[in-house]
This record gives C-alpha cells, sequence and structure tokens, in this order.
C-alpha cells in the first residue's frame, strides 16, 4: 500500500530527529515532527532536482555545441538553421540520463508523499507513522535488543544511525503492529537502506530481518 510505503519513509526521517528517550515525546511532539519530516522530504527532493537542472542544461550546450560543429552543419551557409545530426550516446550521457531520471523520480514519489500527508488531517499514512512510533516507544528496549542481540560482530552503538532507524521501524512493525506482510516490510527496508544508507547495508539490514522472521515464526 502506497499510504505504509509513505508511511514508513517519513518515519525513517521522524526517528533521524528523535533523540535517544523517545518515550520523552507525546502525540503533539510526534505530529510536529511528522511535519517537519514531510517539509525535510520535500526541501531535499527541491534541492536535487535543483542540483540536477545544471547537469540537464550542461546536457543541452553540449548537443547544441555537437551539433553546431558536426561537419554537415559546417559546411551549411552560415545563415542556414542546423539540422539535427546523431548523438553519440556514450556511457557517461548516459549515466547522466540515468541519474536525471532517478532524482526525478524520487522528487515525484516525495511531493506524492507530501500531498498524501497533508490532504487529510487524520489520514493513512499519518496513522500509520504515528502506530510505528508510539509502539516503538513502548517497546523500544525490546526492540533494540532485538538488534543488539542478532548484530553478531557488530558493535550496536557503532551501527550507522540509518540502519539502526530502518530495523527500528522493521522490527517493530514485524513484532508489534503487525498489520502489514512480512515480505513487504522486509522488502522495503531493504529499499529504504538502498536509498538512504551505505552500499552494504541493504544485505546487512536484509540478514538481520531473515533472522527475526526465523526466530519469531512470522512466516
Amino acid at each position: 500500500m502506497l499510504a505504509r510505503r509513505a508511511a514508513r519513509e517519513l518515519t525513517l526521517i521522524l526517528f533521524s530527529q528523535l533523540g535517544e528517550d523517545i518515550k520523552q515525546y507525546k502525540n503533539r511532539d510526534f505530529n510536529q515532527i511528522i511535519i517537519n519530516s514531510i517539509r525535510t522530504l520535500t526541501n531535499n527532493a527541491y534541492e536535487e532536482l535543483k542540483l540536477q537542472s545544471s547537469a540537464i542544461v550542461e546536457m543541452i550546450e553540449y548537443i547544441d555545441e555537437y551539433e553546431a560543429n558536426n561537419p554537415t552543419n559546417l559546411s551549411r551557409p552560415i545563415e542556414s538553421n542546423n539540422i539535427p545530426v546523431p548523438i553519440p550516446l556514450t556511457s557517461d550521457m548516459s549515466g547522466r540520463l540515468t541519474s536525471i531520471a532517478e532524482v526525478c523520480e524520487k522528487a515525484f514519489e516525495a511531493l506524492e508523499i507530501a500531498e498524501m500527508s497533508a490532504l487529510e488531517e487524520n489520514c493513512d499514512t499519518k496513522a500509520y507513522i504515528q502506530k510505528i512510533a508510539k509502539e516503538y516507544s513502548s517497546n523500544h528496549t525490546d526492540v533494540d535488543d532485538e538488534i543488539k542481540r542478532l548484530s553478531v560482530g557488530w558493535e550496536f552503538n557503532r551501527l550507522v544511525k540509518t540502519d539502526k532507524d530502518i530495523l527500528r521501524i522493521s522490527i517493530t512493525e514485524l513484532l508489534f503492529v503487525k498489520e502489514a506482510p512480512t515480505k513487504v516490510v522486509v522488502d522495503e527496508a531493504v529499499e529504504l537502506a538502498k536509498r538512504y544508507s551505505t552500499e552494504d547495508s541493504a544485505s546487512f539490514i536484509n540478514a538481520i530481518l531473515a533472522k527475526v522472521i526465523k526466530e519469531h515464526g512470522l512466516y
């Protein structure tokens, strides 16, 4: 469900803004932090789009110059308009186009999430964010102990915070919220890791969640 996927992404941003003592927060605090999370998401999307727009301008300038300097157009009268010529698609240009497409997709998703969250005061997205946050607040010791126990070879305090927060959200969903299918929770946790954390985070998070599922019989 899009509402829950949006909720997970906003919850990750929400968790990044919380202090370690999560029990100090009240419902009104969560509501304000949700609003701040939506602003953060849309602002990040805006900044990424602005950054990529300069890459688009550079590509347009390159294409215009390539066309003007092509022998076909150089041989035409000065007053003549340039005619289109084939552009070689190098791996560099293909990579740039892919990056632009990915940023645009991310920006559209961010705006869609923001729109969904803003349209209705008590919408499904906000309700699910609050549910995860409240359940983690009530069970944060158990959730963090689960991460510590299963992160064999890793010191909890030295784990990447984004990884810890993704695991906190996912384990809270799996063990305490229990509304979304197990596979969906895991798949979207891995996707969040790919988008917001380090290169190795997705496999690490997938491995920890696999242990949680096995130990608690959540197949």
